[in-house]
């Protein structure tokens, strides 16, 4: 019996030394999340991916989102890096100066659907963006874009940039900040849960979002003319990222796991929910009665010639960061064009 018993615990320590060295112990990590618990990006994107986690790794990483996010979108970033949370995401352009690589994706006419452009942004991340080490001190999970950015208003039908001239619209910043100012737009930057709130008190006229956003932030009445830009008028990128601590505690099985259901699987995965939330909230626009037009050719001349330095002038910041800025776009544009 004294045998048997001491046995018994030669392998119920040897056992327990096993998941000790192989790093499977639970993880019961949390993620920081500013947008409403209902949006999209939560729940098409963010839960399912958390769900995947759980699946591969047989329920040893664990993620929970916190019922109220630990602060405003431009901290998100440094809430990961810094260990508040395990996990965070947020738009880059919410964060001024830290990012310039992104900006490439975000810019106009680059694309009608999200997925081919989420893809794409991507692949070009891994082939010419992460060299640059942008997203040092963190694990980047993985970078997406929203559906393509339009116009929409509460004054009158958009027609040509006449009709913009010396209008407020709410920004996002970024390459959309660029945008405005070559419209001649007055942009109020400010994050996409404030839209709201500046709409109905009439900050401003009008605001540029994918046509998702209108019915995700409840506005669909307060911007009753929408001018829908072939391409997109511009883009906005976003990041997932991990505490590299987190990441770095992670048994090597793990971690790769971890790894297979991120990058291009989230990516295409959220460009697949952008790409049905703007079907569904350009359905819900037009049942509103809200007026819908298409800018016409002579319309996107215009807006072609009054950024054209735009792109120009991200190409230089590229050049400082290592990066050849035509070389990159030329690959997104055809990884974009030829997606499947």
């Amino acid at each position: 019996m004294k045998r048997c018993k001491v046995a018994l615990i030669m392998v119920s320590i040897f056992f327990l030394m096993s998941i000790l060295s192989s790093g499977v112990m639970a993880k019961d990590l949390t993620l920081s999340s500013w947008l409403p618990a209902k949006h999209h990006i939560v729940t098409g994107m963010v839960q399912p991916w958390i769900d995947d986690v759980k699946k591969v790794t047989d329920g040893r990483v664990s993620i929970k989102i916190l019922a109220k996010g630990l602060g405003h979108p431009k901290a998100h970033f440094d809430i990961a890096k810094n260990g508040l949370a395990d996990v965070a995401y947020s738009c880059n352009v919410y964060i001024p100066g830290r990012f310039s690589l992104p900006q490439a994706v975000e810019l106009p006419f680059l694309g009608d659907s999200a997925e081919a452009m989420c893809v794409a942004y991507w692949r070009t991340y891994k082939k010419y963006f992460e060299k640059a080490g942008e997203y040092k001190g963190v694990k980047l999970i993985s970078v997406f874009v929203h559906g393509p950015g339009q116009i929409h208003n509460s004054k009158k039908e958009i027609k040509s940039i006449a009709d913009l001239k010396g209008m407020k619209f709410r920004i996002p910043g970024g390459i959309a900040a660029e945008v405005t100012k070559a419209l001649g737009v007055v942009g109020i930057q400010k994050p996409a849960s404030k839209s709201y709130e500046i709409l109905s008190r009439g900050v401003a006229d009008g605001i540029f979002f994918p046509k998702s956003s209108i019915q995700a932030f409840k506005i669909t009445k307060l911007v009753p003319y929408t001018t829908l830009v072939p391409g997109g008028l511009y883009n906005t990128a976003f990041f997932i990222v991990m505490n590299q601590k987190t990441f770095d505690s992670f048994s090597k099985a793990d971690q790769k796991a971890v790894l297979d259901v991120s990058g291009e699987v989230f990516a295409k995965r959220a460009g697949q929910v952008w790409d049905a939330k703007d079907k569904s909230g350009l359905d819900a626009i037009v049942a509103a009665g809200n007026h819908v037009i298409t800018a016409s050719p002579e319309f996107v001349a215009e807006i072609k010639a009054a950024t054209k330095d735009i792109e120009a002038s991200w190409v230089a910041k590229a050049k400082k960061k290592g990066v050849n800025g035509k070389r990159a776009l030329k690959y997104y544009r055809k990884q974009v064009k030829n997606y499947k």
